[in-house]
């Protein structure tokens, strides 16, 4: 200790850094054990942390959002991601920062001997110093779990909503679930996309797996259309069920322009039709196309 009740946290990881490693991996031991990860990993990590903190304390100042820690901040990042990629918890990640506080605490009772009120005073410099690290250890993770759910959601609303080919010239879009603006979005874009690549002229958009139509969804719905038609294709809107037939009567929402189908059958049939396409039943009862 560098003079009575001053806390030099630099000093006592450089003094005691070797018997502070090994009681700290034991701390760390359960929580590193179920996560999977290697001793050999966990103890490089630690050794570095130890290392990045001492050297930023150095700088004399304890304000852990400062220049001098950035160092530390990015490394707790880094932690924080990988863990967070890999599948652990929160408290397995904080738990990496939060277990070093009882290995200094021990070796300050040792250094402090009988006096209580230096004890006290550096005891709590470090509960201050490890419990900011701590934090800015959950603000990391919980900031990589929110980009991972995110990215997943992002990719779940792609998946759920494929265009699919039909015929030349025709397209299908079944939708599944609830229709909202982010969704609607990026059911424009798959769309777009695909009457760009295929040079559709006609897009039926199967509303049969939607579970209500209100008014958001319905100008949903007609802002998709209004979309595709700026592309040059037609819109045929089917799965139009009874109950939302009168729900879209009700809410008093104007489908006048839009072509409206009960089933899929029934608006892939009037899209070959429109195509040009016509059909005949073979001797056998089945109908062939021409």
């Amino acid at each position: 200790m560098s003079g009575k009740g001053k806390f030099n946290i630099s000093e006592i990881l450089k003094k005691f850094d070797v018997a502070l490693l090994d009681s700290w991996l034991g701390e760390l031991k359960a929580s590193y054990v179920q996560t999977g990860m290697k001793e050999a990993e966990v103890r490089r990590e630690c050794t570095e942390f130890m290392d990045l903190i001492r050297s930023a304390a150095q700088s004399g100042s304890m304000d852990v959002r400062s220049p001098s820690w950035s160092p530390v901040r990015d490394f707790l990042n880094q932690i924080s991601r990988s863990r967070a990629l890999a599948g652990a918890n929160p408290t397995q990640t904080a738990t990496f920062v939060f277990s070093l506080k009882r290995p200094i605490f021990d070796r300050l009772r040792v250094e402090a001997g009988k006096d209580a009120d230096l004890l006290a005073d550096q005891i709590w410099a470090v509960t201050q110093l490890v419990d900011e690290l701590g934090l800015l250890t959950t603000e990391a993770f919980s900031k990589t779990r929110e980009e991972v759910i995110g990215r997943q959601q992002q990719e779940m609303l792609e998946l759920s909503t494929p265009v699919v080919k039909l015929w030349d010239g025709v397209l299908a879009l079944p939708m599944i679930g609830t229709l909202d603006s982010a969704r609607t979005q990026v059911v424009m874009e798959t769309l777009l996309q695909r009457i760009v690549e295929t040079g559709a002229e006609i897009a039926i958009i199967d509303i049969t797996g939607v579970p209500t139509v209100d008014t958001l969804v319905a100008q949903h719905l007609l802002k998709t259309v209004t979309a595709a038609r700026l592309m040059g294709a037609d819109c045929i809107i089917s799965g139009i069920r009874p109950q939302i037939a009168q729900t879209i009567v009700h809410l008093g929402v104007d489908l006048a322009d839009v072509i409206t189908k009960a089933s899929l059958a029934d608006a892939f049939t009037l899209a070959l039709k429109r195509s040009g396409y016509t059909f005949a039943k073979s001797s056998g009862g089945t109908r062939q196309g021409s």
